[in-house]
């Protein structure tokens, strides 16, 4: 029998501890400087879509298109990872991350819908890069301190919920002729300061055995623990993101002002990375899958709200309530998926995991458009409930797949 993936994975080398806190810091500062970026792409992708879609039912293709390169990306992200280490990959990104902001600048001023989506496309293998500093700020620590240090590096979210929409509101109209121009040339020039930081990451090279070592992937796949983990990550993530990317279009629909959207998704963004001040210690304390219930609970609350009226107010409450659901979710299927490998598997199964999150987070995202033109705002928030009863229903296998393997 193969040995079971909930066997305690080995710490870091010493050498690797004694940088852990700077690298901890400085990825902390990264994810605060690339949600940044993402949140731009979220604030005006469904706008700028709309001003240069040739029908309004694409709307929100740029945002499905960002979602898209979040997936495409995920894998061979991974396989620098693997390769070359992690710095590499997030050097990549960033350079990624650089060239969404001056394509997107560029789509604006010649009015090119489909340069704007290419340009999103850029942006998701961006940010599929940068949800990799979450594992690689636990890679930096003992077992035992893990889920904090993963959910102290999300914490740097916050900064990026204040960050991103405040770059919108003060630079969407400092070329009047192009709306969102300028912003978008901050965003390249923000990613640019992120890969500055990230350079002075150190983390170990690769070895051999992590090269080439571990179980195979469908192996590890099977795992009923790593099917639970995936199933909770997906359904946080795809309803998160199935519904902020419909809700500034949304509200604007409903007659309410850009600036009000801008500080709604603002509240958002902070809901989203607050918590992860004190969600490792949560997880250590009550477990991941007890987080996890919390956050499907926080998220199905946000969808009836949202049910309850169209003011300003309603889709303030129903962000931030998306944003704490997404928050306990996510971080407690990441929490999750770091009990399902062994070291030298970890590169690959953090690819995987992600790789199927976003994936079908994608789907969400183009159907969410289209739902939202033919069938309104409640629609989309009705549809939310049907994942989560499904995640619902997988959520009480967790509990027994982890004490079959602790019997076994």
């Amino acid at each position: 029998m193969s040995q079971p993936a909930s066997t305690p994975v080995e710490a870091c080398p010493p050498a690797h501890h004694d940088h852990a806190r700077g690298n901890i810091a400085r990825l902390t500062i990264a994810q605060a400087l690339a949600g940044a970026n993402a949140v731009v792409v979220y604030a005006t992708g469904a706008i700028v879509g709309n001003m240069l879609a040739p029908s309004p039912a694409l709307a929100t293709l740029p945002i499905s298109v960002f979602v898209v390169g979040m997936a495409a990306c995920t894998l061979p992200a991974g396989a620098i990872a693997q390769r070359h280490g992690r710095r590499a990959a997030f050097l990549t990104g960033t350079g990624c991350g650089v060239l969404v902001g001056l394509l997107a600048a560029l789509a604006v001023v010649v009015g090119s819908f489909w340069l704007f989506c290419a340009a999103t496309f850029f942006g998701g293998a961006y940010a599929a890069v940068v949800l990799s500093f979450r594992f690689a700020a636990a890679d930096c620590v003992p077992p035992e301190r893990r889920p904090r240090a993963l959910s102290f590096v999300m914490a740097g979210g916050v900064f990026a919920g204040v960050i991103g929409p405040q770059l919108v509101t003060y630079t969407m109209n400092l070329w009047p002729a192009y709306m969102f121009a300028a912003t978008f040339v901050a965003q390249a020039a923000v990613a640019a300061l992120s890969a500055v930081i990230l350079a002075g990451v150190r983390l170990p090279r690769p070895t051999a055995q992590d090269v080439a070592g571990g179980r195979p992937l469908i192996v590890i796949a099977r795992q009923p623990r790593f099917v639970i983990a995936v199933i909770c990550g997906v359904v946080s993530y795809l309803l998160m993101n199935f519904l902020m990317t419909a809700a500034p279009l949304a509200m604007q629909m409903c007659g309410l002002s850009q600036e009000s959207s801008n500080l709604g998704l603002q509240w958002h963004v902070i809901a989203m990375y607050a918590p992860s001040f004190v969600t490792g210690r949560l997880i250590t304390r009550f477990g991941a899958t007890s987080v996890v219930v919390a956050g499907l609970a926080l998220t199905g609350l946000s969808a009836a709200v949202g049910l309850m009226g169209i003011d300003v107010a309603h889709f303030w409450l129903t962000l931030i309530l998306l944003g704490l659901g997404w928050n306990f979710g996510f971080v407690g299927a990441s929490a999750m998926v770091l009990e399902c490998h062994r070291p030298e598997e970890k590169a690959r199964v953090q690819s995987l995991n992600d790789f199927v999150v976003f994936g079908t987070m994608a789907v969400g995202s183009f159907l969410s458009g289209g739902l939202l033109a033919a069938y309104g705002w409640d629609a989309v928030l009705w549809l939310s409930f049907v994942p989560l009863a499904l995640a619902v229903v997988a959520l009480p296998a967790a509990s027994s797949a982890r004490r079959s393997e602790a019997a076994g």
